[in-house]
């Protein structure tokens, strides 16, 4: 745990004045890839955002602009969705409703087709072996 009391000063109002070592101690660490402000500020008995504005101030004296740090590419990989197609029976369609169509569920990574004419019996039955297999 650090411990503040040789690093600290009193103000006129009774605040406590952080000396400049301390500050760019604070944030060199808080600025390493992975650090946590919270954690480090925790530790050194100060807000996180008295910590984030140091490191403001910083970027301004040092005549950054404001705005998010460097970008980092993060690793990326696609993997092919599992597709499971049912192919309902076709019964006649009620007078009114369309001869074909097509219901796509997405459940679970993967995704169920229902094609052509789906009655709700269908759709339950569908549903119901999903959970099943689950």
């Amino acid at each position: 745990m650090h411990i503040m009391n040789d690093r600290v000063t009193g103000g006129a109002r009774g605040r406590r004045e952080h000396s400049p070592e301390l500050k760019r101690e604070l944030v060199a660490r808080s600025l390493l890839p992975g650090a946590s402000v919270s954690a480090i500020a925790l530790d050194a008995g100060i807000n996180a955002n008295l910590l984030f504005t140091w490191r403001r101030a910083r970027r301004n004296s040092a005549g950054q602009t404001p705005g998010p740090s460097t970008p980092v590419l993060l690793p990326v990989s696609i993997e092919a969705p599992q597709e499971v197609d049912v192919v309902a029976p076709t019964p006649a369609p009620p007078a009114g409703r369309p001869a074909t169509g097509t219901i796509e569920i997405d459940i679970g990574g993967s995704r169920v087709r229902l094609r052509g004419v789906v009655d709700d019996a269908t759709v339950r039955c569908v549903l119901q072996s999903l959970r099943g297999a689950a």
